[in-house]
């Protein structure tokens, strides 16, 4: 595969906090339309690399980024729109955070901005965004009702529909399983499996069989460095480095 098949990769990419260095380094390719799960102990540097990949750092003082992120053979911080990046790369955050308003609402939020005023487009792309959240079915007959009223797994696949509506190519994901109970994080976990027929999902995990179950490559990140980056069912059952060993099998993290 040549780098320009490639959705996502990255090139050199450091970044320091003031003068605290948070990624070192990393140079990482991934696969489109698959599951690739970030795994490593807290402040290991895993959300933030999630969030270059959006730019979601710029929103941070004092950071600075050296090396390159690529997305679709472009570079992000060079040759894309902020607005253009963030509408083709979501992100799904680990506490559910709907808008205080109605469930249409907030789907319909992103496609507003973007410039469709049509109500039944609208009604199209919350229905469609709806389904393919797999929430359609338990809110179709609330769509009016204000969104914080939804369960909290309700409410986290509400905001994955949020993110589809406005047709992004990448989902990121951190940790938006973390504040659910198990049912609805199955929910979740089977509906990445379903989504990543069309998206390609990047997901921070702290939970070792979540990134087992549903990824298909897992990077071990360790002070800001990426150990080891293999396809899932390898770095679980025959990693190369005895570090991931070990945050595998529990001895650390």
């Amino acid at each position: 595969m040549n780098s320009s098949e490639l959705k996502i990769y990255t090139h050199n990419l450091e970044l320091f906090y003031g003068d605290a260095q948070a990624l070192k380094n990393i140079n990482i390719n991934i696969d489109e339309k698959k599951v690739t799960a970030l795994i490593g102990p807290s402040g290991c540097g895993k959300s933030t690399f999630l969030k270059t990949l959006n730019r979601m750092n710029d929103l941070i003082p004092n950071v600075k980024i050296t090396g390159d992120v690529y997305f679709d053979g472009l570079n992000v911080y060079k040759e894309y729109d902020i607005v253009e990046l963030r509408k083709k790369v979501g992100m799904v955050f680990q506490k559910p955070n709907p808008f205080p308003m109605s469930v249409y609402d907030n789907v319909a939020y992103g496609p507003r901005i973007h410039g469709i005023k049509s109500k039944s487009k609208l009604d199209e792309i919350v229905e469609k965004s709806l389904v393919n959240s797999a929430l359609w079915d338990e809110v179709k007959d609330r769509l009016k009702k204000n969104a914080l009223g939804l369960s909290g797994g309700q409410q986290q696949r509400l905001c994955i529909a949020r993110v589809l509506a406005v047709e992004p190519e990448v989902v990121l994901m951190d940790e938006p399983t973390s504040a659910l109970d198990p049912i609805s994080t199955l929910k979740i976990e089977d509906l990445m499996d379903q989504l990543k027929e069309k998206y390609t999902i990047v997901i921070v995990t702290h939970n070792m069989q979540q990134a087992g179950r549903i990824s298909d490559k897992t990077a071990f990140f360790l002070h800001g460095e990426i150990v080891e980056y293999d396809f899932t069912e390898k770095i679980f059952s025959n990693p190369t480095d005895k570090r991931t060993e070990d945050y595998i099998t529990g001895r650390f993290g």
